[in-house]
């Protein structure tokens, strides 16, 4: 019987160790492009030729919108951002959702103390985002003053670590 839980035992070591490696391998894109409730943010990293940039090496933080975020951008206004002429428009939107560097929950935590319950990131498209602590939760307001839920946080990928938000935000 001891040989036999041992035998379980190291069978399911065995497993969980090549599961935790298999994602601590994944960079940001394959993590997204893995995630069903991530689709409409691959086609639009596609659409906006980001997909190279963001399987490079990072680190970087990237707060992903799910697909019902994108969903309250008018249907029109997003099919028209994800025409080969509006690339440049897109590309902004979306690196605006990505700031240099890897910062986990407990970053962003230590930041919003320190700034007393805000705290500004500057994100690769130049602009700013100020991660704002209210109502029990963290949110991120972008440059129009709009806010967007944090909903999971630490989703670690080889190249960074990505944060759900339940919205796009705004450059």
């Amino acid at each position: 019987m001891k040989k036999v839980i041992f035998i379980l035992s190291t069978i399911a070591l065995t497993l969980f160790t090549q599961t935790t490696t298999a994602q601590k391998s994944q960079d940001i894109v394959d993590i997204a492009v893995s995630v069903d409730d991530f689709s409409t943010l691959v086609t639009a990293l596609k659409a906006a030729d980001l997909v190279g940039a963001l399987k490079g090496d990072g680190p970087f933080t990237v707060f992903a919108p799910v697909n019902s975020g994108f969903a309250k951008i008018d249907a029109n206004t997003l099919n028209s951002l994800l025409k080969p002429e509006n690339k440049e428009k897109l590309s902004a939107i979306l690196t605006y959702h990505v700031v240099a560097g890897k910062l986990a929950a407990s970053d962003v935590a230590a930041a919003l103390e320190k700034g007393n319950g805000k705290a500004e990131l500057t994100t690769l498209n130049g602009g700013k985002i100020t991660a704002v602590s209210k109502d029990g939760g963290i949110f991120l307001m972008d440059a129009n003053g709009n806010y967007s839920k944090i909903a999971k946080t630490d989703v670690m990928a080889s190249n960074g670590v990505i944060h759900i938000i339940e919205d796009v935000v705004m450059p």
